[in-house]
């Protein structure tokens, strides 16, 4: 485009100022900052507040000053951001940027008071000091994500709690400094969460928990992976007080047995699940291991790794909970055929089932699996790995799954070549990821050399 010496374009002179803001408006804040450096006159444009309701600056998280080199903002980043956004500014993104500290956004919060959506995780150098200037300044925050900020302490949730009333979506996630007292300060102030994310926090007990119960009666979504002090008498409490939920994980949670599914199948009947299933490297339900999702939309059950369920849990559970439509049961060392009986009559709407290393399943339980309802009509994805007493037959009965279209068979030892090839002239369609060890070289001439398969590294 050509400027005159006024510095102003045909188009600037065509449009009304309105006009040309509500176009920049669709702009990335990388083309915004292009756009800046044309003219005097696009830079007023591209650099009103208007335009920046939402920033992200997470591809520029190793350096935050990189953000720079293209905008004509000067100076440090943060606080010239939230200088030029103030009240306009919405939603702010600063994940992973781990050079921000707490006096940046202490700046931030006295000028941005307006913001609802702040993301600040793996932001390590930040402290409680931040949080209290948020709850001085920021009224109206309604989503914080402190996951990683390591040095977070209790006394940042007693500001929270005292400041943010209207929070909605708390992420604490691995701040393991956070205890029970913590938790009782931020549930009395902040009554409306209706997600609280407490993964990796691993002081936290049941007497958490029943703070939780207490006063969240509107929380639809518990995180509590990793919490390995949490017992079934918390799960309980969680599954009585708050009728609300929808999601609870409980990852890597290794005291719970039974009781927590009985608890679930009791209280919440209506229990369903959603997530992807993942596989070796692949993405699905293996991160939020264990996440028990009830009552209304999300449809996920994830267990993975609570190797004290039995197929006595999962039974009571099948027969209350008929939506289940997507489960992770990994490492659930303890069920056979039964559960797999039990899902496939109770639960026809099963799309996606991971039972890796479940080594009881055998041959018969993807039999029943496969001549359900849900294995004519639903099941899409079906994980088997490290299933060592998974045969072809079982690819045999799989055939009937006309819907299939992913399959884990990652050390499956009595899987062949040969049975996945047959299978998959029946279900062109389907992607079945599987690993075969390579074949063990033979011996050198003479018989000295000494026998290594390849797959083997030499220590």
């Amino acid at each position: 485009m050509v400027f005159s010496n006024n510095d102003e374009g045909l188009i600037n002179k065509k449009l009304p100022k309105e006009l040309l803001l509500r176009i920049f408006s669709f702009l990335d804040i990388v083309t915004l900052c292009r756009c800046a450096q044309i003219s005097k006159a696009w830079n007023i444009l591209a650099l009103d507040g208007s335009n920046w309701q939402r920033i992200d600056l997470f591809n520029f998280q190793t350096d935050v000053e990189d953000f720079f080199q293209l905008c004509p903002f000067k100076g440090r980043v943060v606080e010239n951001i939230s200088k030029r956004c103030g009240g306009f500014l919405r939603k702010l993104s600063l994940r992973g940027c781990i050079g921000v500290g707490d006096s940046s956004l202490k700046t931030f919060a006295q000028n941005c008071r307006n913001i609802e959506h702040l993301n600040l995780n793996g932001c390590t150098k930040i402290t409680d000091s931040t949080c209290y200037s948020l709850s001085r300044f920021c009224s109206k925050l309604k989503h914080l994500d402190l996951t990683s900020c390591v040095s977070i302490t209790n006394s940042s949730l007693k500001g929270i709690s005292e400041g943010c009333r209207s929070l909605e979506y708390l992420n604490l996630s691995w701040c393991d400094q956070i205890t029970k007292d913590g938790i009782e300060a931020l549930v009395r102030g902040c009554r409306g969460l209706k997600a609280l994310l407490l993964r990796g926090c691993t002081q936290l007990e049941d007497e958490a928990l029943k703070h939780i119960q207490n006063y969240c009666h509107e929380l639809v979504s518990l995180n509590l992976q990793s919490c390995s002090r949490v017992t079934d008498e918390g799960v309980v409490q969680i599954c009585r007080g708050c009728p609300r939920l929808q999601a609870l994980c409980l990852s890597g949670c290794g005291n719970l047995t039974d009781a927590s599914l009985t608890a679930l199948a009791l209280n919440c009947p209506r229990l369903q699940t959603n997530s992807r299933v993942h596989g070796r490297g692949r993405s699905p339900l293996a991160n939020l291991s264990c996440c028990f999702s009830l009552c209304l939309l999300p449809r996920i059950l994830e267990a993975a790794r609570c190797s004290h369920l039995t197929d006595a849990g999962f039974t009571l559970l099948a027969r209350n909970c008929h939506d289940l439509e997507k489960m992770d049961l990994e490492e659930c060392i303890l069920i056979t055929d039964s559960t797999l009986s039990q899902l496939s009559i109770h639960c026809p709407r099963l799309q996606a089932l991971s039972l890796s290393h479940c080594e009881l399943i055998t041959d018969d339980g993807i039999l029943h699996l496969s001549n359900s309802a849900c294995g004519h009509e639903r099941l899409r994805v079906l994980e088997l790995d490290n299933c060592l007493l998974i045969t072809d037959v079982a690819l045999e009965h799989l055939e009937h799954c006309r819907g299939l279209e992913r399959l884990e068979l990652y050390d499956c030892q009595q899987v062949t070549r040969a049975g996945i090839k047959r299978m998959r002239a029946q279900l062109p369609h389907v992607k079945v990821h599987a690993y075969f060890a390579p074949v063990t070289p033979p011996s050198a001439v003479g018989g000295g050399g000494q026998r290594l398969c390849r797959c083997c590294v030499i220590l």
